[in-house]
């Protein structure tokens, strides 16, 4: 393919099998993600073997978010759309559930007394707002991004469908540099200027959709991405450990989404599906499939039945201090992300429930 010609749209993106498998894997690693993260915060409290197994799960799990975002771009990209008919569908499918489940943690706050109610309705409405402008919960931070990211979608595939590969390679890399010029480490050449939404997700969108479409030579096979994947999880892992180490305590350089390693570690992972054929049998796929089609209601739930699982007036006591870390967590987030897909189908179940259960 030229570099003058226009990137060629990737063929009934929907029905591709590899996209729908690495969601589910994306998903599962965003609960293992959320798992970590308190053994990952005691750093220099827990032993140094265990922070350094959730080191490992928690670079391994940091391409989750970024590939939602790369699937979102080689699915939405390659089409034109009336903007707004396109806000009205898309928008509609994730704001009902989003303002369910986000009254789902306020009322959850406040039966665990993280937060408290007047007697003054009015002071009430606006703890609610206050709760939801900010995100009533750590995770939801995501659909705020991607309500952002659907605003620029009809203007940006507009772009992409009609650009020269050139000039998406040009987006591409204009997007890296500015975002390794805004590294830490790189901060006395910094300029000063706040670049911070050009460096954002929306690089991820374009990647996605470049990486679905893009037709690499015969050599370039899955084998050098996946290797090109260990080493930057590597980087990662070894990165991490050893800044916390210099600095004694916890640096997310190296795990900042928005930053080369993590880059890399997202994009290596995306066309190693693409290019793998998995043979997955059919109950497998069967199951696969079934999960796919309630990510996002996973991905809301999923936080309340962690903290549910860990909470000691519980006494469930399913989080990574059950046991070794090395089981522990993976464990914990299998509970969690099967009876989060669990709650969510018997919510899809209820008279409109796939409005929040989606």
């Amino acid at each position: 393919m030229s570099t003058t010609d226009p990137i060629p749209s990737a063929n009934k993106p929907r029905q591709l099998d590899w996209i729908n498998n690495l969601r589910v894997l994306a998903m599962f690693l965003v609960v293992i993600l959320h798992t970590t993260s308190p053994m990952l915060m005691a750093y220099g409290k827990v032993p140094n073997n265990y922070w350094l197994i959730a080191d490992f799960y928690n670079a391994l799990s940091r391409f989750g978010v970024p590939v939602f975002v790369m699937i979102t771009g080689a699915l939405l990209l390659s089409r034109d759309y009336e903007l707004g008919d396109f806000l009205k569908r898309r928008l509609w499918r994730i704001i009902p559930p989003f303002l369910f489940w986000s009254l789902i943690y306020v009322a959850y706050a406040w039966f665990d007394e993280d937060i408290t109610f007047t007697a003054d309705a009015w002071v009430n409405v606006k703890i609610v707002l206050h709760q939801l402008k900010f995100g009533a919960s750590y995770h939801l931070w995501y659909v705020y991004m991607l309500i952002g990211l659907y605003f620029i979608i009809p203007i940006l595939s507009k772009f992409v469908r009609n650009a020269t590969e050139t000039q998406i390679i040009y987006f591409l890399l204009l997007w890296l540099g500015v975002m390794i010029i805004n590294q830490p480490y790189l901060s006395r050449y910094n300029p000063q200027i706040d670049f911070h939404n050009v460096t954002g997700y929306l690089g991820y969108l374009v990647l996605g959709y470049y990486l679905a479409s893009k037709q690499f030579p015969a050599w370039l096979n899955a084998k050098w991405f996946g290797m090109l994947f260990l080493i930057s999880l590597i980087v990662i892992v070894a990165g991490t450990y050893f800044v916390s180490l210099t600095y004694k305590g916890l640096s997310t350089l190296f795990y900042e989404p928005i930053s080369p390693s993590i880059v890399i570690l997202s994009a290596s992972i995306f066309v190693v599906f693409r290019l793998s054929a998995f043979k997955l049998s059919p109950k497998i796929k069967q199951i696969v499939n079934f999960a796919g089609g309630y990510t996002y209601g996973i991905y809301l739930s999923h936080a309340l039945i962690l903290t549910i699982l860990g909470d000691p007036d519980y006494h469930l006591n399913i989080d990574y201090t059950f046991c070794t870390p090395f089981i522990s967590i993976p464990l914990t987030a299998l509970i969690c992300y099967s009876l989060s897909l669990l709650l969510v189908w018997l919510l899809s179940r209820l008279p409109f429930g796939k409005w929040i259960a989606i």
